[in-house]
């Protein structure tokens, strides 16, 4: 038996694993009815240790389109696909995903896993409110469509579900129509946590809205921020133009990232930003920026990094990410990448991450002093009564899981009525006290 050392986009934690990749259905199902504690991996860009496991099933060969209807905008396809080779055959017929995270190296069943959201949560929701149904192999061998109104259980469960109640083979989604690949871009500068949260406010029926934030800025100036808001151009070509993305050959020496570098950035990007700035920008580099830059993990060192993402509710929102930026801030473990958005109303899937609230996402450097940090901000978090994102999580306790994601019990009732306890496992799942 040969074993690969695997890891998640962060590069930490990272695993023994034998990686089983059958070409066929039968042969998958022969795998998931003799072994035991597996998990679906598709492009691997989960940052902490959700797709590990000691056995993994490699989905990628599920790879091809079953239908897409160029009227309705309905697409059918094999849960291995990417949205990246989604997006290059629907862009030029008029169409775009409902929802889009920020990378477009994501597959379809990892999407769904995830239940991602992105810049729009606060008009579309997550990804998996637009899943009209999906193909699923249970822990028993069984293959069942599942979807709100036939397996429903099943379904909520699965969107969001890490891949811990069943292997997705293919799904139907539900297309938006677009009618130019161009987005209709505005920058807006906000000199605090307080001003940019009253400008996603004052910006709510705007499609798409996202903000960077200098987390390295303090007193008055903590929180300023860039608001980067979107609509799709109402006329424009609809070519879509995906380069290869430029490399990065090897890991950056740690000592490079540090807080006068992290801090000259900010400095940098936040005075080259222009304020009230009106553009027409690409689909691509507007959605997925970081794609241009090939395995840009590589930048943080060898050692890896920590991505951490909450959202705390609405009520004292405001007031309660001041508090956690002045909690960052005093600890000098500044983020190249720190991304505000605002999310709108929780979902019906189990383990679904979104909340009414704000949400900000960050990357540190993997040390001690960084893991320590986030067990203090889970705390603040736990108190606020947020949650952390699954996605994005590499080292939160299993307490501070069952206090947050208060669904967990009666999602292990259904793994449990479908065969995926002990069938369907990941080193995370395990941490959080998952069967």
């Amino acid at each position: 038996m040969t074993l690969s050392t695997i890891s998640g986009w962060g590069n930490y934690p990272k695993q023994k694993s034998q990686l089983l990749t059958p070409p066929s259905q039968d042969e998958l199902k022969a795998i998931i009815i003799k072994e035991n504690g597996l998990i679906a991996r598709g492009m691997g860009r989960s940052y902490g240790d959700s797709a590990n496991a000691p056995k993994v099933l490699r989905t990628t060969f599920y790879d091809h389109f079953i239908e897409f209807d160029e009227v309705t905008g309905r697409l059918t396809a094999e849960a291995g696909i990417t949205l990246r080779e989604i997006l290059g055959v629907i862009v030029p017929k008029g169409w775009f995903l409902p929802v889009t995270p920020g990378t477009s190296y994501v597959t379809l069943g990892g999407a769904i896993a995830s239940d991602v959201h992105g810049k729009n949560h606060h008009i579309a929701g997550t990804f998996g409110q637009h899943v009209n149904s999906m193909i699923m192999v249970l822990g028993t061998g069984e293959v069942v469509t599942v979807s709100p109104s036939s397996y429903g259980d099943l379904f909520h469960a699965t969107c969001g579900g890490m891949g811990l109640t069943g292997v997705i083979i293919s799904a139907t989604i539900q297309l938006i129509p677009i009618r130019s690949s161009l987005i209709k871009q505005k920058t807006i500068k906000a000199d605090c946590i307080e001003d940019v949260c009253e400008a996603f406010e004052n910006n709510i029926n705007v499609t798409y809205s996202v903000a960077w934030i200098d987390c390295l800025a303090k007193g008055k100036r903590l929180g300023r921020s860039i608001l980067i808001l979107g609509e799709h151009a109402k006329s424009g070509s609809l070519d879509l133009v995906i380069k290869d993305p430029i490399s990065v050959p090897l890991n950056a020496p740690t000592a490079l990232l540090n807080y006068l570098t992290m801090k000259t950035f900010n400095s940098a990007y936040w005075h080259g930003a222009k304020h009230n700035q009106n553009r027409l920008v690409p689909l691509m580099p507007y959605f997925y920026p970081l794609d241009a830059i090939g395995s840009w993990n590589k930048m943080y060192g060898k050692a890896g990094f920590l991505q951490y993402q909450f959202v705390i509710p609405k009520a004292g929102g405001v007031a309660n990410m001041r508090r956690l930026l002045e909690e960052i801030a005093k600890t000098g473990l500044g983020s190249f990448l720190a991304v505000l958005k605002q999310f709108s109303n929780a979902n019906k899937n189990l383990l679904s991450f979104p909340t009414e609230g704000y949400t900000l996402a960050l990357d540190f450097k993997l040390t001690e002093t960084t893991i320590k940090t986030l067990h203090r901000l889970d705390e603040l978090i736990v108190e606020m009564g947020g949650r952390v994102y699954l996605t994005k999580d590499a080292v939160m306790q299993e307490a501070t899981f069952k206090a947050t994601y208060h669904n967990w019990e009666v999602f292990e009732s259904v793994r449990k009525n479908y065969g995926a306890i002990g069938k369907f496992s990941s080193e995370q799942s395990k941490r959080l006290g998952l069967a």
